[in-house]
């Protein structure tokens, strides 16, 4: 059997497919399949240098910010300026906007946490966009908003006949309404974010202090990130984000892209960048690109964090990940001769955007992952005569590795588990931003992550549990499938007549592959 599947170019064979499968590979194994390999090598290897440079220049920057003290958030003096808020009386009036869609779960939450903010009442508009689908659970979200109001709360509940812009649509009409024109702040916070009483009090005063500043983004705080090992995974790379990517975006440029939630906008700054655009699914990134290339400002405030939730279901994350991805990638393709042509912020910042920000991050980093280590490093194991540069294929993706997980010490024991799950989501992330990039086929396509609230706490109401028999083919994943069949062939053949040990990284991410290709990964709710 295994002569059948893995042969030798000396070994004899038997039956006419095997003999023909087994020619045509041979042929045009030297003249074709080594050349492009080679090829393949060498451009994953110039890639994974350029994201190995850009994370050690991260990771440099942060150590020094760090050290030094030097977080660009601590120079500001945020109590003489809420001393001069409160003698004077003079509190600038703020939007607080809630953008939703058929959010049952979570709805409660985060209208509650904004009607709870601390500011003064006049001053304060609580907006609630609601492009929510279903009838009853739009007359259970105004009926929620009624009950605010009858609180004293100046909260607003808005609705719209259609989806047109879906996010964007819904923040650009909110900020179109007549009772706002007095307002000079907008934050906004995603149906699952709930912020602490103090927010605008740890936000605001940045803007009056800094006029040149557009925005004030926060971290994300995760309520669920114990409820899974996705989760957990999740947490990992969020948190690098955060800890490294944004703080240094912040502390360099005064550039990073905005979250779309957890932030506060100066309301002029988004007019002067044209205002909401929907023509990627990345409408919050678009925007900042725009404003800081109107000369605009971002800080980053990496001690206030707001709670909210992570996706634990495969479908959510898959879907989530599908928008982050393409959406960069499409607006990457939009942006580039304006960002190029811009002359009224600095040749380094435009550098820091087309090549950083958006190239190596958005780009590489996924191509990398991809087709270097899912693709590029298992077909030379059955392509003897390709030989990989070891520093490139282990050295580099280690360090990388080692300089993503200590943003999280609790989880260091996960780094392995890490690895493989993110270089699983690498498949569905180098698929969107092509799509991205050749604006194909989904290319717009938006999906309103999954959201789950307390549902899984409530075990008396709802019990986590396998889907029935009946659902499981809506847990196979058929690209996953072949990948870990690919992966476990370029295994099989290493173990038998390789030498370099690379059957032991190949079989656990062929395990992986295998585990998610058959919806074993991720929360799963019984209907």
């Amino acid at each position: 059997m295994r002569n059948l599947v893995l042969q030798e170019p000396e070994a004899r064979v038997t039956g006419n497919v095997t003999i023909s499968v087994s020619y045509a590979w041979h042929s045009i194994k030297v003249p074709v399949i080594v050349p492009l390999l080679r090829l393949a090598i060498m451009l994953c290897s110039v890639m994974s240098i350029m994201l190995f440079i850009e994370r050690l220049y991260m990771a440099v920057v942060i150590l020094c910010v760090k050290v030094l003290g030097k977080k660009r958030y601590t120079k500001y003096k945020l109590e003489s300026t809420k001393e001069d808020l409160e003698l004077n009386k003079s509190y600038p009036s703020v939007l607080v906007q809630i953008p939703m869609y058929n959010e049952k779960e979570v709805y409660r939450l985060s209208i509650g946490a904004a009607c709870g903010i601390s500011w003064p009442s006049d001053r304060l508009i609580v907006q609630v966009l609601d492009d929510s689908t279903n009838e009853v659970l739009r007359e259970l979200v105004e009926l929620e908003c009624h009950r605010w109001m009858e609180k004293g709360v100046n909260i607003k509940y808005e609705t719209r006949k259609n989806r047109n812009g879906y996010k964007a649509g819904a923040l650009k009409e909110g900020l179109e309404k007549q009772y706002v024109e007095d307002c000079e702040f907008v934050a906004i916070f995603d149906a699952d974010f709930q912020p602490e009483e103090d927010f605008l009090w740890r936000t605001i005063p940045y803007l009056l202090e800094n006029p040149e500043l557009g925005l004030v983004q926060a971290r994300w705080k995760f309520v669920n990130a114990d409820e899974c090992i996705m989760t957990r995974l999740q947490e990992m790379s969020l948190d690098y984000h955060f800890s490294v990517e944004q703080e240094v975006g912040s502390s360099t440029c005064s550039f990073f892209g905005f979250n779309g939630t957890a932030g506060v906008w100066r309301i002029q700054a988004i007019k002067d960048a044209g205002g909401w655009k929907d023509r990627t699914t990345v409408e919050d990134m678009d925007l900042a690109v725009r404003a800081s290339l109107k000369g605009w400002k971002f800080v980053f405030v990496g001690d206030l964090a707001v709670k909210n939730e992570l996706p634990s279901t495969f479908k959510a994350y898959r879907y989530q990940q599908h928008r982050w991805s393409c959406g960069p990638a499409n607006l990457f393709r939009k942006l580039t001769k304006e960002i190029i042509l811009c002359e009224r912020v600095s040749i380094w910042k435009r550098l820091h955007l087309i090549y950083a920000f958006f190239f190596v991050r958005k780009i590489v980093a996924h191509w990398v992952t991809f087709f270097f280590y899912c693709i590029v490093i298992p077909a030379s194991v059955v392509v003897p005569e390709v030989k990989l540069i070891k520093p490139i294929a282990i050295y580099i993706p280690a360090t990388i590795t080692i300089l993503n997980a200590v943003c999280t010490p609790r989880s260091l024991h996960l780094v392995v588990f890490w690895i493989l799950f993110e270089n699983v989501m690498s498949l569905h992330r180098t698929k969107a931003l092509i799509i991205g990039l050749l604006e194909a086929n989904r290319v717009n396509e938006w999906v309103v992550t999954e959201k789950l609230g307390n549902t899984m706490k409530l075990k008396n109401s709802l019990t986590i549990l396998k889907k029935p028999r009946s659902r499981t083919v809506e847990r196979i994943h058929v690209l996953e499938l072949l990948m870990g069949m690919f992966m476990l062939h370029c295994a099989v053949y290493d173990l038998l007549y390789g030498k370099d040990h690379f059957f032991l990284y190949l079989l656990m991410q062929a395990v992986a592959f295998f585990i998610i290709g058959f919806g074993y990964v991720g929360t799963i709710v019984s209907s």
